[in-house]
């Protein structure tokens, strides 16, 4: 007798495209802690179990070292005490840096592959194996297979992916590829704002999250990563926004 158990395919596809469609299911979100983005994402944070996207606004350094601190954030903030299996192809990271943006090197597992191929292997393999907080990877070229199986990982395991996708060359977003993504993020400098004294003040970025699933587009100015891997709103905008809330009180 045949097993009735079995899936036919039409039944174990159906199952897949679900997985997609609900990347919260196995539980959990990571907000940012910013009203003004949590309010503004269809989960009220990032999915913990799906595939997120993020890539530079420009080719140049000062935009790469954004977007990478914006994922270093992120990782940090998702993984807490678990290792983040960090996967790369070239080795060109800056420990200290990351380190400002709340993630300990001695937390990172770094994985160097030869090729985006195996690259993608390793970040998925990481996933099945589990006892990683997150799993963030750096890619020039990701296709829709490739995503789709990230995507289906991430919610078997219920650990965030940050893919960082690098630009190949000028005048092409590396976004502008079809993706299973989550979430897709575009991370840019912005102008920081003066301060009293001479001096550098906390880097600003603008953060475009150019789509999401069953959620709007949408892009703000923030301060960059502090020591926890947090963001926050430049400090006029949130004096705004509390003047604003004072004024409906006492209204």
């Amino acid at each position: 007798m045949e097993d009735c158990a079995r899936l036919d395919p039409l039944t174990e596809l159906r199952s897949q495209i679900a997985a997609l469609d609900a990347p919260t299911r196995a539980g959990g979100v990571l907000p940012f802690g910013i009203d003004a983005v949590d309010r503004r994402l269809a989960d009220g944070g990032l999915a913990l179990g799906a595939l997120h996207e993020m890539a530079a606004s420009a080719p140049t350094f000062a935009e790469d070292a954004a977007a990478t601190l914006f994922v270093t954030g992120l990782a940090a903030r998702a993984s807490t005490t678990a290792p983040v299996l960090w996967a790369l192809t070239r080795f060109d990271l800056y420990a200290p840096g990351i380190e400002q943006a709340g993630l300990p090197s001695k937390q990172v597992l770094f994985a160097q592959a030869r090729d985006d191929r195996e690259l993608l292997a390793i970040m998925e393999d990481a996933l099945r194996h589990g006892g990683v907080g997150a799993v963030v990877g750096e890619v020039r070229r990701a296709d829709m297979t490739a995503t789709r199986r990230l995507q289906l990982a991430a919610a078997d395991s219920n650990v965030p992916v940050f893919l960082l996708r690098r630009w190949r060359k000028l005048g092409t977003c590396p976004l502008g590829e079809p993706s299973a993504a989550s979430t897709r993020w575009r991370i840019g400098c912005a102008p920081s704002a003066p301060l009293g004294v001479p001096g550098v003040g906390r880097a600003q970025w603008t953060v475009d999250l150019v789509r999401q699933r069953n959620g709007n587009p949408f892009t703000l100015t923030l301060e960059g990563c502090d020591a926890q891997g947090r963001l926050s709103l430049p400090a006029a905008a949130a004096d705004r926004a509390a003047g604003a809330g004072h004024r409906a009180q006492a209204a």
